[in-house]
């Protein structure tokens, strides 16, 4: 259950940080300069919009390497330790091969 619970922040966390990092333009024209656009005096500005999409980034990096750390501690295993591989030939019947070869006694003298 829990496992599965893992697996849907992960992707979710990995949706996210796709349409963050295809926000972000390292040449700044991105959609953070449509945000403050202006200059220093509009809402937000460039470079609080760049701050903020770059922390989101590492953010959502760093949660989603911890989720895929905890993912692995989560996996159903089986719990039989008893597990050898005779026990897979149980059952099993050995046969004697039949000798399928011709014979040659159809040789000329």
């Amino acid at each position: 259950m829990s496992y599965t619970a893992f697996l849907i922040l992960i992707l979710i966390i990995a949706v996210a940080l796709i349409l963050i990092v295809m926000v972000q333009n390292p040449k700044g024209g991105g959609l953070s300069s449509s945000f403050g656009g202006g200059g220093a005096q509009s809402l937000g500005g460039v470079q609080n919009t760049n701050n903020f999409l770059d922390r989101t980034t590492w953010t959502l990096a760093i949660a989603m390497f911890a989720l895929i750390l905890l993912a692995n501690f989560a996996i159903p295993r089986a719990t039989d330790n008893n597990f050898k591989l005779d026990n897979t030939l149980e059952g099993i019947q050995t046969t004697t091969p039949v000798d399928t070869t011709p014979s040659n006694n159809d040789s000329i003298k």
